[in-house]
């Protein structure tokens, strides 16, 4: 319902409002509008009826409802169709020719190819070296080089003839050279990763080996050895190269700190020789209780140094330790087998005993009650937990007195340590050694298992003194290698001098002698012309 603007007033007087339950509004003449007719070619007329058409046709229904009906088949027929329409507009990734500039034949075309570099990858063969023009005329054959230098090493599991022959050394030579170094020192004490310098002159024919003009390498480190023609189209020499060396030892003092292994390596010892060094003197003291921060360590390490500068450091030779009021540690390395012996002379003292395996005592020395036969019974030993195939060691130096089946006790080794005392290690899966044999302190002499009356893998191990059962745990003593005579004089001797070594002397540079500086001092013309051709 509209109302006049110009009636509003009259309207409300009249009671004529309009609206639910009122009479119908009145329009002025001039609020009417008139209708327009519709042409029928009109394009609002074409677009109305298309529209409907459409509308009426369905083409595109709702995919996601009436799955598997013709609606939803004619909505999967317009979403290809309209797929593929916009695919068919997809662009083309080819790449766009233009025309060049200029006219490019042949001649232009092998000018830019030598100048050219392709990725090898693509098939180029131009990608390392330029392309031949039509001015390159092919050699008849390429020259060779007048002489190769070369830097052979000797690998690990190899040997001096094959490296020769890997190199290139004809197999005249090889020999001949193996001939000359083998009489010199074994082929054998040449060490694995030592290098050679190689030098290989002319072939004397196409197809021919060269020729060795020099071959030099540090055979020892007192030894340097060259192989070469000293002159022209001779035959090859050897020359020995002795280089001086000093075995002056290397001493390292210092304070223990807060970590004796730091405070060694700080003060410059090899690690190897650190980790030695604490081996060592564990046997001796406990280096957790019975050192101080302000005790001083004394170790000396066998050293060489050569007069060409290259330095070599051994094995320890005396390890020591000051503790102020408490007696001083101090042991050599001495004998054939390289043990440490107190530098009283008395020989080498270790502490107590060594645990035969590692593991905690989980049954000890006593009265028990028997897991297997069930009554109380003595049990005379200690038996250690370990996993089974576990290594048992000898607790100390001694004979194998019986290696062998031993009824409950199982396979079992009983040893003699001299003095009345013997150990016996039972229920082993497996025996490492025999009847008479000597073993030391810490060498493995079986292995854990459950052989006997045993519930399970462990070590069940036995002291005897004098024959009698004694608890394994009250026992603590300790071993000496003993010296005397003429054996024990040379031994103070050497600990003598070696005690004069002063601390950090072995790193001073060697003084060339008098023959050294003439060697490097620059020769005159004149001077080089009696003395043969030098080696290139």
């Amino acid at each position: 319902m509209y109302t006049s603007h110009g009636d509003i007033s009259e309207s409300t007087e009249n009671g004529i409002t309009g609206g639910p339950g009122q009479p119908a509004a009145a329009l002025a003449h001039d609020q009417v509008l008139p209708i327009r007719p519709t042409t029928a070619a009109s394009w609002d007329h074409l677009r109305i009826q298309v529209s409907q058409r459409l509308q009426a046709l369905d083409l595109a229904p709702d995919l996601g409802s009436e799955i598997g009906s013709k609606r939803w088949f004619r909505g999967l027929g317009t979403f290809i169709g309209l797929s593929a329409f916009a695919l068919s507009f997809w662009p083309s990734f080819a790449p766009l020719e233009a025309a060049p500039m200029e006219r490019i034949d042949d001649a232009v075309r092998d000018e830019y190819r030598s100048q050219m570099i392709l990725p090898l990858a693509l098939g180029a063969d131009s990608g390392r070296h330029m392309g031949a023009t039509s001015l390159v005329e092919p050699l008849s054959e390429a020259p060779e080089r007048p002489r190769i230098e070369l830097l052979a090493t000797l690998g690990q599991g190899d040997n001096f003839d094959r490296m020769l022959r890997r190199a290139g050394v004809g197999t005249g030579d090889t020999q001949r050279v193996l001939d000359m170094i083998g009489g010199a020192l074994p082929l054998a004490e040449i060490e694995p990763g030592t290098q050679v310098d190689i030098i290989l002159g002319r072939r004397p024919a196409p197809g021919a080996p060269r020729p060795l003009e020099k071959l030099a390498f540090r055979a020892r480190f007192d030894l340097e050895l060259e192989v070469g023609r000293f002159e022209d189209s001779g035959p090859l020499a050897l020359v020995k190269k002795p280089i001086r060396v000093d075995d002056t030892p290397l001493r390292i003092r210092g304070t223990v700190g807060s970590s004796l292994y730091r405070s060694a390596r700080a003060a410059g010892a090899p690690a190897s020789a650190v980790q030695s060094y604490l081996k060592t003197l564990s046997q001796q003291v406990d280096l957790d209780r019975d050192l101080r921060a302000t005790d001083t360590f004394d170790l000396i390490i066998a050293h060489r140094r050569a007069a060409t500068g290259e330095r070599q450091a051994g094995q320890l030779l005396f390890a020591g330790i000051d503790r102020g009021e408490k007696p001083k540690v101090q042991l050599m390395r001495w004998g054939r087998d390289g043990e440490f012996y107190e530098a009283s002379g008395v020989g080498e003292q270790r502490g107590g005993l060594m645990a035969p395996v590692s593991g905690r005592v989980g049954s000890r020395y006593g009265m028990r009650r028997h897991p297997i036969l069930g009554y109380t019974r003595m049990h005379s030993g200690l038996d250690y937990k370990a996993g089974y195939g576990a290594p048992i060691v000898a607790v100390t130096d001694g004979v194998v007195l019986s290696a062998g089946r031993a009824g409950g006790c199982g396979n079992a080794v009983k040893l003699s340590h001299g003095g009345g005392l013997q150990t016996r290690y039972c229920h082993m899966s497996r025996m490492a050694v025999s009847g008479g044999q000597r073993v030391r302190r810490g060498q493995v002499i079986g292995y854990v298992g459950s052989t006997g009356l045993s519930t399970g893998a462990h070590l069940h191990y036995e002291m005897y003194r004098n024959g009698r059962a004694v608890d394994p745990a009250s026992v603590k003593y300790v071993t000496r290698a003993q010296l005397s005579g003429t054996e024990l004089q040379r031994f103070r001797q050497t600990l003598s001098t070696l005690r004069q070594v002063e601390v950090g002397a072995a790193l001073a540079d060697l003084v060339p002698t008098s023959s050294e500086v003439a060697e490097e001092a620059p020769k005159r013309e004149i001077d080089k012309l009696d003395v043969p051709k030098p080696l290139r």
